[in-house]
This record gives C-alpha cells, sequence and structure tokens, in this order.
C-alpha cells in the first residue's frame, strides 16, 4: 500500500481520511476481497484502492457485503433508470434467448432498430451511426471520421476535458493524469480554457469564444473542436449565447463541432441531449455510459448524411459493433424514459434541488458556488468566499461523512461535490440525500 497520496479527479486514494473510511467499513470478508483485489489488479489513479466491496444493486442504491446501502448519486454516469430495472432487464433476457451475439459482417434487428431511434432522436440530417464497445471508441472514431471529412488532422479541446482513456482520447484530452509519463501523443492538438463562470481564467464568456477563434486563426488546419456539451466532472455550464457563437465559429472556419455527451445524455440535464438546451446542432455526437442502461457496455457515434464517405475506411471495426444485447438494453431504456416520462420528471427535480442548494448556499460559507441543470449539480467549496481558494481537505471530510451517512458521490477537481442520482429517484430520497449533504456540509467533525 502507498503510504503518500497524491489529490486526482475522482476519489481521494491513499489519504488519512481513506484509511479511516476502512478502519470504519473493514470486516474479515470485506477486508479479504479488498486485498485480493490489491494483489491482483494492476493499480492504477482514481481506482486503487476501492472504496468498499459491492454484493448487490437495485434502483439508486449499492449494497456492500455487510448490507451497508448506499444511494449512488455517482454511478459512473451509467444509472440513468437505475441499477437492474426491470424494464431493461426483461428485454435483455429475451433477447439473450434468441441471438446473444451478432457477427460483425452480419446487421440484426435490434441494432437497426437502435440506430434508426437514435437517428430519429437527432435534429437536421444527423442520421449515420456507429456503434461501438465504449464511449473512448466512439470519440476515436469521431477523431477518425473529423480528419476524413475535413482533409485536416488539427484538433481542439479544452484543458482539463476527459474524452476517453486510450491514446488518441488523452491526446485530444485535457488532463493531466491521463497524459503523464506517456511520452509523444498525437500531434496537432490544441487546448484552450473552458468555459467557467466561477473559477475561469477569462472574465466573461465571450472571451472563451473569440479565444477559440483567435486559435483557428493563428494555428491553421484545424479539422474539428472536440468538447463536452456540459462538462460532467464538475459541472460547468456555458450559456446558450457561447454555443450559438461557437457553432458559428466553427461553420465559418470549416470546423468540425464533435459534442461529446457520452456522460450526460439520455435525460441527465432533463433533455434527451444537452445540445437542446442551447439550439444548436453539432456535426458528430459521441453517446455511451447510460446509453447500455447500466447492464452492456454500448456507445455510439452519430454524424451528417454527408459526412458517410468512409467505405474504405474501417472507423471502428469492432468486436461487439452490433451488439444486440447492447442494443436490446438501450432501446428498452428510451422506451422506459418515454414510457415513465422521466424528461418532465427531472425537469421537476431540478427545481427542487436548485431551490434546496441555493438556500443551503446561503446557509454554509464552505459553498462558493451551486450550478446545476436536470440531476446534474456542482457544489463548489471554498475557503473563502472572496478569495475562491479551493476547499480540498474540507470536500474530503464531507465525502467520507456523506458515506458514512449512506450517500455516495464523486468530488471532482479536488473540491466540487458532484451529484448525479438515477433519474428514477424519488422525491423522497431526494429529501433524505439532501438532508445528509447538509449535515456532513454545516457539522462537519
Amino acid at each position: 500500500m502507498i503510504e503518500s497520496f497524491h489529490r486526482t479527479e475522482g476519489d481521494v486514494n491513499f489519504s488519512p481520511a481513506r484509511q479511516g473510511w476502512y478502519a470504519l467499513i473493514r470486516n474479515g470478508e470485506t477486508a479479504r476481497y479488498l486485498e485480493e483485489d490489491e494483489r491482483f489488479f494492476l493499480h492504477q489513479s482514481m481506482s486503487t484502492p476501492c472504496l468498499d466491496v459491492l454484493e448487490a444493486c437495485e434502483g439508486i442504491y449499492l449494497t456492500d457485503l455487510q448490507g451497508r446501502r448506499y444511494m449512488d448519486f455517482h454511478g459512473n454516469n451509467v444509472h440513468q433508470v437505475g441499477y437492474r430495472n426491470a424494464f431493461v432487464i426483461d428485454r435483455v433476457k429475451a433477447q439473450m434467448d434468441v441471438l446473444p451475439f451478432s457477427p460483425r459482417r452480419y446487421t440484426n434487428a435490434p441494432a437497426v432498430a437502435l440506430a434508426s431511434r437514435l437517428a430519429g432522436l437527432m435534429p437536421e440530417d444527423l442520421n449515420r451511426v456507429l456503434f461501438a464497445p465504449g464511449g473512448t471508441s466512439a470519440v476515436g472514431m469521431a477523431l477518425k471520421l473529423a480528419r476524413l471529412v475535413t482533409g485536416k488532422h488539427k484538433v481542439i479541446s479544452y484543458w482539463d476535458s476527459f474524452h476517453g482513456a486510450s491514446l488518441d482520447a488523452i491526446s485530444a484530452g485535457g488532463e493531466r493524469e491521463f497524459r503523464k509519463g506517456m511520452g509523444p501523443l498525437m500531434p496537432g492538438v490544441e487546448r484552450i480554457p473552458p468555459p467557467e463562470t466561477y473559477r475561469g481564467v477569462f472574465g466573461s464568456e465571450p472571451a472563451y469564444a473569440d479565444y477559440l477563434e483567435y486559435v483557428i486563426e493563428k494555428e491553421g488546419d484545424i479539422g474539428a473542436f472536440i468538447a463536452e456539451t456540459v462538462r460532467n466532472t464538475d459541472v460547468q455550464i456555458p450559456s446558450a449565447a457561447y454555443w450559438q457563437r461557437v457553432r458559428e465559429i466553427c461553420t465559418r472556419h470549416g470546423v468540425l463541432l464533435i459534442l461529446d455527451e457520452i456522460p450526460i445524455a439520455f435525460g441527465r440535464t432533463g433533455r434527451m441531449f444537452a445540445f437542446e438546451h442551447y439550439g444548436i446542432t453539432p456535426d458528430i455526437v459521441c453517446l455511451g455510459k447510460g446509453l447500455g442502461a447500466g447492464i452492456i457496455p454500448m456507445a455510439a457515434m452519430v454524424t451528417r448524411d454527408a459526412y458517410n464517405i468512409a467505405p474504405e475506411v474501417s472507423l471502428g471495426h469492432y468486436t461487439f459493433e452490433k451488439n444486440p444485447l447492447g442494443c436490446a438494453a438501450a432501446l428498452a431504456m428510451l422506451d422506459f424514459i418515454d414510457e415513465q416520462r422521466l424528461l418532465d420528471k427531472v425537469a421537476s427535480d431540478e427545481a427542487f434541488m436548485r431551490t434546496r442548494l441555493e438556500d443551503l448556499r446561503q446557509r454554509c460559507p464552505l459553498i462558493g458556488d451551486v450550478r446545476g441543470l436536470g440531476l446534474l449539480w456542482g457544489i463548489e467549496l471554498v475557503r473563502n468566499r472572496d478569495t475562491r481558494v479551493k476547499a480540498v481537505a474540507e470536500a474530503e471530510q464531507v465525502m467520507y461523512a456523506c458515506l458514512e451517512a449512506g450517500l455516495s458521490f464523486k468530488v471532482s477537481q479536488g473540491n466540487v461535490l458532484q451529484l448525479s442520482p438515477p433519474l428514477v429517484i424519488t422525491r423522497e430520497e431526494l429529501e433524505t440525500a439532501l438532508h445528509i449533504l447538509e449535515k456532513a456540509l454545516l457539522y462537519r467533525k
């Protein structure tokens, strides 16, 4: 076990607080599994060591070996329709009995149905789809396609952005945690500051768009701009004016706009896709995570009809490309969202969360900023509201206090409590979760 600790995006590992957490939860069986996990799995930042050992999940809850239940407000963004959703599982089981796998040179009914469904949900001519086994792969396909469409290999992205963990994806991404020690990466990537309204480097959002155009003009040969519509990790929410200006800039300069909605699509922000809030149409959309309904790894790239220009290039070529089980899960997830009117529910939940969290901010000096859409919220903790110095140790204390009380979430950028519960959460469960959070923030040990 490494004794020192380094604060990174995600969980704070190897800290004294983590050791205190282990002292609280460990018994013989839990300790054995954690030790064997550490023994056999290759260690890596942000997932080693594990927080606990899970035995079951259902709805919004994770259950560990000792029967402790956690309300999961993180879920790696796959749990929009909740864990073990019976509606989805029944569809997947039925598909498993008929066609559990489809070789790549064949198609199948669920794959065609899902491609058609996604195209039908998209605006304008975004009618062409490719599936992949994970979001990182969808990003890789998008970067390849952008080169073919534009004849240019250069890409602009945000600092601190995350688009996957493969070499091409970390080249396009902006998080140092994934790039350090990797040596030369994909050439031609330029990074710009993300539009942040609370602790940003520029004073106003127009300046961020101006800088994007400045880099496009100065660098030349830019083929694509890739960005999360709303940054999931610490919940950065640009304005409609910003995204509309970005769309104009990309169109004017012949730059493809690639929107990465892998963690935030399918109702998370109160719309099926986050870009619907902004009245823009991207050139390529990357989807994943929740697409597989928390059961099957599933991702997709959706693009314009005019970009169907690569019949002699293997953009993906993945063994599980048209995975019938993943497609069945995705179709069931979309049906469930429609039948349960979850988008309407999330809009109501957003208003409730905004009122409650703003009230909490007024009463808690530790909270510098609250921002959110739908059921995606970030609470930024600072030691001083005037200087906005990050309250990193305090965020860690709050996270473990909430875990002890049965609420699990992620800490991002060291000081942002990121809350993204399943969309099926009830108002009573939201009340309970916010009560746990309030107690941890106002009455820290």
